[in-house]
């Protein structure tokens, strides 16, 4: 989860501009030909989801600006479209078509994009920039040895705790599962229950579960996250004591069950920290998902959005060209983007390190985490594989085996795979 929009739909092509050496003007029928009348060579076009914070659009607008002041012979149109449950639909429509943009974003990268010729391999652009940049996002946006996305805003989710609630029941911040377990249950009292990770239950439990006992998704090609029974398992021992609230009136993404005292520790994302800050000032910490056991790990999800260049493009040297100056070489705008309109953390970890807002407290705290512990999805992951895995972690909540229900599951996650690798 990254963002999402609150405002109103509108037309995906309603609020195309174009830049021109510094100059907006309306998208024509032929941006090209406007392009060329105000002395630009290539006109770009670049496509952005419908962001629901303010001041995102605005933003994008000036970056597009600054870029053609500095390069007066490209142009960049800027389509500010659809909300994220409309924008997917609408690129994979758009790159079928001799319409298609040159750069836009994704949500959720996928690995079958890059098999399938439509993004262009971007090696060539990080160059010597690439040892800069989180290790977890250069994993998950590379295919077959070579990297095809460029992350924007990295969404760091980490477990947040209420100090006080902790020290009153004679709790430190859990290292392993099973502290978890048992921290859960002490902190359940009254009307305050110990741990929130969904309205379902579920959320993103069922992944950290397997990752924090070093086992993944997909591996070599196999989906093998039955190799997780017996961490994803525990999701009985967490349901059993009644210590997991459930049904709450906002979702795990959302800060209101932690800011209200409903739970006293909750998964959640590093968009949420000023939020909890205001509501609770400095009596809440953060840390990782806990490692399942002595030999598992640490955890903590890196979601966030990722640009990547059209490899169908008229203009992928131009394209590629304007990615690596936005996304590698301006700083501040990566700083600009990152929390002046919400609160996201900069890929490249220099860059993280002073961006105001993440250099002190929980921020930092949080920073360092995902760093240190992040994992995304496999970039294999499709939304087909989620609905069974959740489901299948469902049921294990609920008491089902573990090991026979997950592979049931994984059989047909594997057939989706296969499809995908051809």
């Amino acid at each position: 989860m990254t963002a999402r929009s609150d405002l109103t739909r509108r037309g995906f092509l309603g609020t195309s501009l174009l830049f021109v050496a510094g100059a907006a003007v309306a998208c024509s029928s032929d941006p090209q030909g406007t392009a060329s009348a105000k002395g630009a060579k290539v006109t770009l076009t670049q496509w952005y989801h419908q962001y629901g914070e303010e001041g995102t659009q605005t933003a994008v607008k000036r970056y597009a600006e600054q870029y053609t002041k500095a390069n007066p012979d490209v142009a960049i149109n800027v389509v500010w479209g659809a909300d994220t449950s409309q924008y997917e639909t609408k690129l994979n429509a758009a790159l079928l078509g001799a319409d298609a943009p040159d750069v836009f974003e994704l949500g959720d990268f996928r690995a079958e994009m890059a098999r399938k010729g439509q993004l262009a391999p971007l090696d060539d652009v990080y160059g010597s920039a690439k040892d800069g940049f989180n290790q977890a996002d250069l994993d998950y946006l590379t295919v077959d040895g070579k990297i095809y996305g460029m992350k924007t805003i990295d969404d760091v989710m980490v477990m947040y705790y209420r100090k006080s609630m902790l020290k009153k029941a004679g709790v430190t911040p859990p290292t392993t599962f099973t502290e978890l377990v048992d921290a859960a249950k002490k902190l359940t009292t009254g009307d305050v229950k110990g741990l929130f990770i969904g309205n379902d239950g579920i959320g993103d439990s069922p992944y950290l579960l397997a990752w924090s006992q070093g086992r993944d998704l997909i591996k070599d090609g196999k989906v093998v996250y039955a190799d997780a029974a017996k961490s994803i398992g525990g999701l009985r021992d967490l349901h059993s004591d009644k210590s997991v609230l459930l049904g709450f009136t906002t979702d795990w993404y959302d800060p209101g069950a932690f800011t209200q005292g409903a739970t006293a520790m909750q998964w959640g994302g590093l968009w949420s920290l000023p939020a909890i800050e205001k509501a609770l000032g400095d009596d809440f910490g953060v840390v990782p998902w806990p490692a399942y056991d002595s030999s598992g790990k640490p955890v903590a999800r890196l979601g966030g959005w990722t640009q990547a260049v059209n490899a169908k493009s008229k203009h992928v040297d131009e394209a590629k060209k304007f990615l690596q100056w936005l996304w590698i070489k301006q700083s501040e705008i990566q700083i600009d983007w990152a929390v002046k309109y919400g609160f996201h953390v900069p890929p490249q970890t220099e860059v993280a390190a002073r961006t105001p807002g993440l250099n002190k407290g929980a921020a930092k705290d949080a920073v360092e985490i995902g760093t240190k512990y992040g994992v995304s999805f496999p970039a294999e992951w499709t939304q087909a594989m989620q609905a069974e895995f959740i489901a299948a972690a469902a049921d294990i909540a609920k008491g089902a085996a573990p090991e026979k229900t997950l592979k049931k599951a994984q059989s047909k996650a594997q057939a989706d795979l296969d499809k995908q690798m051809g």
